[in-house]
């Protein structure tokens, strides 16, 4: 079943991967958007992580003022993991047999998942604090923030072992 699911995958892909072989301007765009989507979407998320644990120890107010910091990072960081996923699928699609077959792949693939679950509790967190500001969800927004920088890393470091071992 596998095996007939990568072959569809395959012939549906084939346009695309004809035309991403033999274009190196393709190949230069798809890898730039995947490149700069992860830095900037990526470097948004870590910086609003550092805030955070940097605030999570400071006095009401202040904590008051990084949520409000906060969800200005949301839709930056938001956009740059719809292109980090869009870009993925175009690299994905331009050689399904060798990234299907990749282990390094499908950890990226759950890497992302985790990322957007991830992000949908910081979220929920944040309207939490705003209602009903308690040390246990001061807590939780810790620990998302942890969270959130290691998936970062960790998504940025399998693309490049995906990378070299594809």
């Amino acid at each position: 079943m596998l095996a007939t699911l990568i072959e569809t995958l395959t012939r549906w892909c084939a346009p695309w991967q004809a035309f991403y072989s033999d274009s190196t301007l393709a190949e230069i765009v798809v890898t730039s958007v995947h490149v700069v989507a992860m830095l900037v979407g990526g470097g948004i998320a870590v910086a609003a992580d550092r805030l955070t644990l940097r605030a999570t120890s400071r006095e009401p107010a202040e904590r008051d003022a990084m949520l409000d910091e906060l969800q200005q990072t949301h839709r930056p960081v938001t956009i740059g993991l719809a292109a980090l996923f869009v870009s993925g699928v175009a690299l994905a699609a331009s050689d399904v047999e060798t990234f299907s077959a990749s282990p390094a792949f499908l950890v990226k693939l759950a890497l992302v998942v985790l990322l957007a679950v991830n992000g949908l509790v910081m979220l929920r967190t944040e309207a939490q604090l705003r209602r009903d500001p308690t040390e246990p969800r001061w807590a939780r927004l810790r620990l998302v923030s942890w969270l959130s920088l290691a998936l970062w890393i960790g998504t940025a470091v399998v693309g490049v072992v995906l990378v070299n071992a594809a």
